[in-house]
């Protein structure tokens, strides 16, 4: 996972680094993993782990079951409010994965029963129809976390039904360069905004080995050997994050007091944004801004605070 000393290299590029491939993009060395064979059922397994993936981290009930799809549909036909179609769009987006993943299943139960599928199979072209929608209604679509939503995870399960499955794992050591710079940026951000300031002195450590650990679970694939290892040192850098305690003065002031429980709320949601940006493996731009402009925000207010508390 380190980083490129030289901004030259291009994207793509393939080193063999302490014995591992890695693939750098975005000055990036991420970890590769051998794709499986380009079959239905390769494409099939995962299509469902992708779709897993993705109810895992929007917003909940859009779970719905394709064979309630003609429900789905109806309700979102019906509806005219604003705010609640959004919702049923939602819904009928996931009752669309689900019925794709019951057709690529089908599919691959007849080829392992000797039938020969085509491409232009007329169950394929649905299966690719229903990803196809989907992707339009899922840009609506909010992360759990309320703060925006994941276009890239609503795009994969389509782009792995339609293009090779190397290509497809090529492509998503892009989108996970792109979630690591988040990363950086964020925690950054953080640690510069506690910098100099001896009521957070000791977090400067702590958010780097997060940072880190972060990066390195972001590449991780959960069927990876080293999983328990890298989840557990992530959630354990985590916690040491959310747990920080401020230095108070003996006798603080209510400014001070303030400070204090301001810099411990910022250093959770800095937290809790890392760890949802590592979970889906995208990066999320939009959290990522308004996460640097709290930051900025803090030390802006508190500078002002202490120059003002500064005796004449």
């Amino acid at each position: 996972m380190s980083e490129s000393t030289s901004e030259s290299v291009p994207f793509g590029t393939k080193r063999l680094i302490d014995g591992q491939e890695r693939v750098h993009y975005y000055g990036y060395w991420i970890k590769t993993y051998e794709a499986p064979d380009d079959t239905l059922a390769a494409k099939k397994r995962l299509i469902e782990a992708l779709t897993r993936r993705l109810f895992n981290h929007v917003e909940h009930g859009v779970n719905i079951p394709g064979f309630r799809l003609a429900e789905a549909r109806k309700a979102y036909a019906e509806e005219t409010n604003l705010e609640k179609r959004r919702v049923k769009g939602a819904m009928l987006a996931g009752a669309m994965f689900n019925r794709a993943t019951d057709i690529f299943t089908k599919l691959v139960e007849l080829q392992a029963a000797g039938v020969e599928i085509a491409s232009d199979n007329a169950l394929m072209r649905e299966c690719g129809r229903c990803l196809q929608e989907a992707l339009e209604l899922g840009k609506t679509v909010y992360h759990r976390s309320g703060e925006e939503g994941i276009d890239e995870l609503w795009g994969e399960p389509f782009k792995a039904f339609s293009i090779p499955v190397d290509v497809f794992y090529e492509s998503r050591y892009i989108k996970i360069a792109q979630a690591m710079r988040d990363i950086d940026t964020i925690t950054s951000e953080l640690s510069s905004t506690f910098a100099n300031d001896p009521m957070f002195e000791g977090m400067a450590p702590i958010i780097a080995h997060f940072a880190y650990s972060a990066k390195i679970k972001t590449e991780t694939l959960r069927t990876d050997a080293q999983i328990f290892d890298i989840w557990a040192d992530f959630a354990v850098a985590g916690e040491h994050l959310r747990n920080f305690e401020p230095l108070l003065p003996v006798s603080p002031s209510d400014a001070q007091i303030r400070q204090a429980e301001h810099g411990v709320r910022l250093a959770r949601q800095v937290k809790g944004l890392v760890c949802d940006i590592t979970r889906a493996r995208v990066s999320m731009p939009k959290s990522t801004e308004q996460m640097v402009t709290r930051c900025r925000k803090f030390r802006a207010t508190y500078s002002r605070l202490a120059l003002a508390e500064m005796p004449a």
